[in-house]
């Protein structure tokens, strides 16, 4: 990786840690676009979205339990389905094609997401008191296990996934499902890095320097919150970049 490409991915990683720590969120999906973008190879792509986000979604934990954001209840029955399927995820070795038309399906889908929540503007920062989570049971067992794997498969933590989910069942406002999303994005990222194991986790060199980049970004997203960004068109051009990095992995696939 030359100079320019390594500086260029990690103002980038900035950039996108920022905008989506604002909403609750990790970044994997855009770690993986800009990563894409930028040429890098599929087995250097997962473990480092996975760090990445294990970074952001730990500053992300500590922030929203400050604030008494997180309902640990409703997160028992969400992580105890997908942490063991995140960590099957990550021990499952993809064919190069198959990981690029998984990862390049995931980021179209993630493209929808976003520019969903464009759309609908959902904020985070939120002063107006929201009501408990509540979701059925079997629903959260259901849910958590089938995007545990697919974060473990692809290298994401699950949380884009996740919100809408919550938001569109109204299980949960937009504090709230934020305060599930990041612990549950932290615990599936870091089951998925150990199914991976570090003896197959080939991170680029230079990697502490993207870590630094993505904290600093994160430090700034969680204090800003979304009302005091423009979140709605960053979120709109951040569908975009997705949409195009999603092309280009299927076209190559």
């Amino acid at each position: 990786m030359d100079l320019t490409t390594f500086v260029t991915l990690a103002l980038g990683f900035a950039i996108v840690a920022g905008l989506y720590s604002s909403v609750g969120h990790a970044g994997a999906s855009g770690y993986l676009a800009l990563m894409a973008l930028a040429g890098v190879a599929p087995d250097v792509m997962r473990p480092t979205a996975l760090v990445l986000n294990v970074v952001v979604a730990a500053l992300g934990t500590w922030r929203f339990a400050r604030v008494d954001l997180i309902s640990w209840r409703a997160l028992l029955p969400l992580v105890a389905a997908s942490v063991p399927m995140a960590f099957l995820g990550g021990s499952t070795q993809l064919s190069l094609p198959g990981y690029r038309k998984l990862v390049g399906a995931v980021l179209l889908l993630s493209a929808v997401v976003l520019a969903w929540r464009a759309w609908r503007n959902v904020v985070v920062a939120n002063p107006s008191p929201e009501p408990p989570v509540h979701i059925p049971l079997p629903v959260a067992v259901g849910i958590g296990g089938g995007i545990g794997l697919l974060s473990g498969l692809t290298g994401t933590g699950g949380g884009l996934f996740l919100s809408p989910l919550l938001l569109l069942g109204g299980w949960a406002g937009p504090r709230r499902t934020a305060g599930l999303a990041v612990p549950f994005i932290l615990l599936n990222s870091s089951a998925g890095l150990a199914g991976l194991g570090w003896s197959h986790a080939s991170l680029p060199g230079g990697w502490p320097w993207f870590v630094l980049a993505v904290l600093a970004g994160g430090v700034l997203g969680t204090r800003l919150g979304t009302r005091q960004l423009p979140a709605r068109a960053l979120i709109a051009l951040l569908s975009v970049v997705l949409l195009v990095a999603s092309m280009k992995l299927l076209a190559t696939s």
